[in-house]
């Protein structure tokens, strides 16, 4: 039970932030492969816009980050978390940039969502499989 749950929730929860991500738009198209970069811009400007970044990137995986090693034993590491997550985000900013999206793919947007999803994993790290002994039906 506890697996299907998280599956959903993994699923329900990161969905909706890739579909958005990977919806065309007619923005700036490129890629900044230098860490602090756009961060750098992005910190120069108002904070409606520095709220909707930062704070978006740190949703994209958070529901991954908080479920993933709840779902599973294996996955309970922040470690592990960090190294889907990251995987994770940067096939995604692959494909913003392969598939021509109008959209701008940053290192820094893959280490945000990496951060979000370890932030996330933390914040449940009470509930994390291994921790709580797994329910024994009664025979």
């Amino acid at each position: 039970m506890r697996t299907a749950l998280a599956d959903v929730g993994i699923v329900v929860g990161t969905a909706p932030w890739i579909w958005m991500i990977l919806t065309p738009a007619n923005g700036q198209e490129g890629v900044s492969l230098v860490p602090f970069t756009d961060l750098a811009w992005v910190a120069t400007e108002p904070w409606e816009t520095v709220f909707v970044q930062v704070g978006g990137n740190l949703l994209v995986f958070a529901a991954l980050g908080a479920l993933l090693p709840v779902r599973s034993a294996r996955w309970a590491r922040w470690t592990r978390v960090a190294a889907v997550a990251a995987t994770a985000s940067a096939l995604v900013e692959t494909l913003q940039y392969v598939l021509r999206l109008g959209r701008f793919s940053s290192v820094d947007d893959v280490l945000i969502n990496t951060l979000g999803a370890v932030l996330a994993a933390l914040v449940t790290r009470r509930w994390w499989a291994g921790r709580i002994p797994a329910r024994t039906v009664p025979r």
